[in-house]
């Protein structure tokens, strides 16, 4: 380590504590860690990380770190990575620890490098090179002679300012034995692909990082995302050539009102193409932003939806006329490959649209079987009208979740697929739209009631039997089995069956994302949303979802990673940026950031208020700024205060707001009207778990002891962590606050600390400054699990 020896002690401490703690919040680290599938071995100045499911891991892993140390400038490191055996040992100081000769030739393979390399023995090398997106990042830098004569076949790894594309100094000073066009490499022994578990030997890809720590601070280098809005993964995913986004097409037509059919042929040729599992094709919500008939970048929207190719065109509709032009252009190059235009009777459009999305798929060299084909040219309808309401209804229910209020969205959805349906009856793409939003008034909790769980159901029958095997009835199955019964199983079940026939909807793996996630399989979630969102780059409701399960984790850095991700997106959006502020609250205890965006937000558009109200009064009680939380009251909107699925309604925050001015009566008449509001829920659906917390704190906050403990303790029953872990965590923590309100001190802070132990929101921050944790402050054991969520 250069440089290593001059630092004082405690330096060499801080530093590698610092290094430690960004290699243990890399993906692939906390992955491999959660699975049992990663051994650490200190190495004085740095680790060896072994790896035991894929070569690919440790490569993997070395780019997130140099990802992440772009921001460490301070913190020079260069990594080697070899595959093959590792003995379990038993050392002097009779601990167990690992040697042989997959540590042996990854740490020589370290040696050659220099800062920022990432240097690749040719074994792993070989393996990576049978993968084609890994062959951009593979490059031959020939033999280096290292310890005891042994010559090693090297690879560097690096693209797109990660790794370090300069030759190591140790091959240009000539130890070299041939130009790298000239040399062969060593033969190794083939270990297989799964290493085989034995008692005392394993085979393992082995990752050895040393620091090059140098004791001065410089500032960090410049970002190197290639546009604000691009969405980045653990490490870079290289763009497909078989990749397209369907831009919006231009309404050239005089009436203005053919804009909805101009959004209706973009929206079918996508659908068609989305149909082909040989292609890779962006979500609409994605590519809505991009207006048609105003100028952009082309090579810059490649890059942000992460595709190789644009497809842009226009619609002039006159009278039964339509003309579409459709270009093909290539992202990279900013050229047209292709090109037609269509001179058409107007009842022919849909006829248009699966043509040129078989042409599309010709031009794009991409295989097709015959059912992909046929599904590509069946006519959603024949009624024109009806495509219109549909297109407009899908449309709000896409983008309902960045409105406020979400009601309203869903409403007029539901209303205009349901005159879609009038005029046509068979249109089964409009059941499958009305289903979903159905199934999402149902879930949200804006109306958790039987008769819109129905609903939806119905819509689902019709669609069953118009498409009885079409990959919308089974994703629209999965969706309802999920939102309206967390019949996790079944569901996924639907969601592998339509994934089939609808490979490139982002839809599916969001699901799966979410099933997982409160299946208590954060690695497996995180994979699928990340695949939701490689498919639909520009969905800040997806990344903002990603960010969820990075603060139910803890893992800040990586929330304030996503969001600002989200808010390069869309950087007015007044939600992101109220929660990319409210990370530091959550995280550091810290209540300004967070108040001074909602300020400026405010000061910005009044009318902004309604939309980020709720983290408002959340801030406004942690600071115990009573003038704030009851101007954050009134602009809260009617619908409620919901702490995610949990309905408490709008009276039960003007409870809040009353108790924390010390306002016993109006507080006592709040609260008396939220438990009545929530007992109605339960009449008719008593096993409403999420409802009976909202009883349980009521009954609390009014001081019936004895029926908030029941209501609390049994919605917990109803859904415990094993269940649901996002909603059971949540129920614990109100259990909590319901012993804690109750003068249960003991039975309060013995499940605070339950809370505490698992995945959930419940953060350092919320204990330190909210004030619903007042009456447990002071005792040690409530110190203790603060100090436990404290930033490490």
């Amino acid at each position: 380590m250069a440089g290593y020896s001059k630092l004082l002690v405690n330096e060499q401490i801080e530093l590698l504590q610092e290094l430690n703690q960004i290699v243990r919040n890399t993906e692939c680290f906390r992955s491999a860690e959660t699975s049992g599938k990663l051994i650490r071995v200190p190495t004085g100045d740095g680790m060896a990380l072994l790896f035991f499911r894929s070569p690919e891991e440790p490569v993997r892993c070395a780019l997130e770190i140099s990802r992440t140390l772009q921001n460490h400038p301070h913190i020079q490191v260069r990594m080697g990575v070899h595959s093959g055996p590792v003995n379990r040992v038993t050392d002097v100081n009779d601990k167990t620890n690992f040697a042989g000769s997959g540590i042996n030739v990854a740490q020589r393979v370290l040696d050659c490098g220099d800062a920022g390399h990432i240097l690749l023995s040719g074994h792993v090398a070989e393996d990576l090179a049978e993968y084609r997106h890994w062959q951009p990042y593979l490059h031959d830098l020939g033999e280096c002679e290292v310890k005891h004569g042994l010559r090693l076949h090297l690879f560097n790894v690096y693209k797109d300012n990660l790794g370090n594309p300069q030759v190591p100094e140790k091959l240009k000073r000539g130890k070299r034995s041939k130009q790298a066009s000239a040399v062969r490499p060593i033969s190794f022994p083939r270990w297989p692909k799964i290493a085989l578990v034995v008692t005392l030997l394993v085979s393992a890809a082995a990752l050895v990082i040393s620091s090059l720590i140098f004791s001065h601070r410089v500032s960090a280098p410049p970002s190197t995302s290639a546009l604000p809005g691009a969405i980045a993964t653990a490490f870079p995913t290289p763009i497909p050539e078989k990749s397209i986004a369907v831009l919006p097409f231009e309404n050239l037509s005089d009436e203005k009102k053919n804009a909805y059919f101009a959004d209706g042929v973009q929206d079918e040729i996508l659908t068609g193409l989305s149909r082909v599992a040989d292609l890779k094709v962006i979500s609409r919500t994605s590519t809505l932003q991009y207006k048609a008939g105003a100028k952009h970048n082309v090579r810059e929207i490649g890059k942000a939806l992460g595709v190789a190719h644009l497809l842009a065109g226009s619609v002039q509709r006159a009278g039964d006329r339509v003309r579409v032009s459709a270009q093909l252009i290539d992202a990279q190059t900013d050229t047209q490959l292709w090109g037609e235009r269509y001179d058409r009777d107007v009842a022919d459009v849909f006829a248009i649209e699966s043509e040129l999305a078989g042409k599309i798929i010709a031009q794009l060299k991409s295989k097709l079987s015959a059912q992909e084909k046929a599904a590509i040219e069946q006519k959603p309808t024949a009624d024109l009208v009806a495509h219109d309401l549909y297109i407009q209804g899908k449309t709000l229910i896409a983008t309902s979740a960045f409105s406020t209020p979400l009601v309203e969205s869903l409403s007029e959805a539901v209303r205009l697929l349901n005159q879609a349906i009038e005029r046509d009856p068979a249109f089964a793409l409009a059941y499958y739209q009305l289903a979903q939003a159905h199934d999402q008034f149902y879930f949200s909790g804006i109306d958790h009631t039987p008769a819109r769980l129905a609903m939806a159901d119905a819509a689902i029958q019709s669609l069953t039997r118009l498409r009885p095997n079409s990959g919308e009835a089974h994703l629209a199955l999965a969706k309802h089995l999920y939102w309206g019964y967390l019949d996790y199983d079944h569901a996924r079940e639907e969601l592998n069956v339509a994934q089939k026939s609808l490979p490139n909807d982002a839809l599916s793996f969001e699901i799966l994302g979410f099933i997982d996630r409160r299946q208590s399989r954060w690695a497996e979630s995180t994979k699928n949303l990340e695949r939701a969102i490689e498919l639909d780059p520009q969905n800040s409701a997806f990344l903002k979802q990603l960010a969820d399960s990075y603060v139910c984790l803890r893992h800040y850095a990586d929330a304030e990673r996503v969001l600002d991700r989200a808010i390069a997106v869309a950087p007015k959006g007044s939600n992101m940026r109220a929660y990319r502020a409210a990370i530091e609250l959550y995280w550091h205890a810290d209540p300004h950031p967070l108040s001074s965006t909602i300020r400026a937000i405010i000061a910005e558009d009044s009318r902004e208020a309604k939309n980020i109200a709720q983290l408002w009064l959340e801030v406004s009680l942690c600071e115990r700024d009573f003038d704030g939380a009851r101007r954050a009251l009134a602009a809260l909107p009617i619908a409620g205060c919901y702490d995610d699925f949990i309905p408490f309604p709008r009276i039960w925050c003007e409870g809040v707001v009353a108790q924390m001015r010390d306002d016993k009566a109006a507080a006592n008449a709040a609260f008396t009207t939220a438990r009545n509001e929530a007992a109605k829920l339960i009449v008719d659906q008593p096993h409403y778990a999420e409802a009976l917390c909202v009883l349980g704190m009521a009954d609390a906050a009014l001081g019936n002891k004895e029926d908030a403990i029941r209501e609390g303790r049994r919605a917990v029953e109803l859904v415990p962590v094993s269940k649901n872990a996002i909603e059971g965590a949540l129920l614990i923590r109100y259990l909590a606050v319901i012993y804690a309100w109750t003068g249960e001190k003991d039975r309060a802070l013995k499940r605070l600390d339950e809370a505490a132990k698992i995945p959930s929101f419940l953060s350092y921050g919320e204990l330190v400054l909210h004030p619903r944790w007042d009456p447990l402050r002071g005792d040690p054991r409530f110190e203790k699990i603060v100090a436990s969520l404290a930033p490490k």
